[in-house]
């Protein structure tokens, strides 16, 4: 339960990093509450997956998670670069976060 907990954090916390870019620098009212409400919903699945997760390795998963989907959030609404070098970091990100789920 805790790592879907986690997934979900991650992915809340995709959405207030997009949100950021909607808000406007926070002048849009609606845009920046929604980014809020994820912001809060986002730390306090982390904070509910932690209790039973190490911090270390749910962070980085979380962070990770966040990293990722910001990313290809990104270049999927925003129009952000693909570059190989880019999707190849992203892969790098996907092992390290598989790599952690692994030895845990």
């Amino acid at each position: 339960m805790a790592w879907c907990l986690l997934f979900l954090a991650g992915l809340f916390e995709c959405g207030w990093a997009i949100g950021l870019k909607y808000t406007d620098g926070f002048t849009r009212p609606m845009p920046t509450v929604l980014t809020v409400i994820s912001m809060v919903i986002s730390i306090v699945l982390l904070g509910l997956a932690v209790k039973t997760l190490s911090i270390g390795t749910a962070y980085a998963v979380w962070t990770g998670i966040g990293t990722v989907g910001t990313v290809l959030l990104g270049i999927w609404l925003l129009g952000d670069p693909v570059t190989v070098a880019r999707l190849g970091c992203i892969a790098l990100i996907i092992a390290g976060i598989v790599g952690l789920k692994l030895t845990v």
